[in-house]
């Protein structure tokens, strides 16, 4: 594909750039709000709702997850080893680390102020994420509606 024939930035990214601006946007209602007033508490549960799916966009999008371990030959480096559970598990890692990171900012806030009720819904969003990827790595739906 020549570069004449690339799509444009916009195209190749309209989703990410519209999520982050769904976000950017209830942050801005929610820091104008009052978390007390019913507006607030939705603005606040958005925050957390649309961050999820910003970083489910760029993760999917960047991030990888494999179901099937091919085993690497035998007297493999340790570094092959690792280099490839990175790969292969790159979008897991990325929500449990950031995960964490939430968690431990979460557990050092005040769970009643106005920003801790938000970074507490990011904790439950991420454990949310983390727990869908592993679902989805272990367990397969089947079509009934074929008969």
């Amino acid at each position: 594909m020549s570069p004449s024939e690339q799509p444009s930035f916009l195209a190749r990214h309209s989703l990410s750039l519209a999520a982050a601006l769904v976000v950017l946007l209830v942050l801005i209602a929610y820091t104008l709000s009052d978390p007390a007033s019913h507006s607030g508490a939705v603005f606040g549960n958005a925050i957390a709702d649309w961050t999820g799916v910003f970083v489910s966009v760029l993760a999917t999008k960047h991030l990888s997850e494999r179901k099937v371990r091919r085993p690497l030959p035998p007297g493999s480096p340790l570094s092959a080893h690792v280099s490839r559970l990175v790969h292969n598990h790159s979008l897991s890692l990325f929500l449990l680390i950031t995960g964490v990171a939430w968690l431990l900012l979460y557990l050092q806030m005040n769970v009643e102020a106005k920003w801790g009720q938000v970074v507490g819904s990011l904790v439950s969003e991420w454990t949310q994420n983390l727990g869908f990827v592993f679902m989805t790595k272990r367990l397969m739906e089947q079509d009934t509606s074929r008969k």
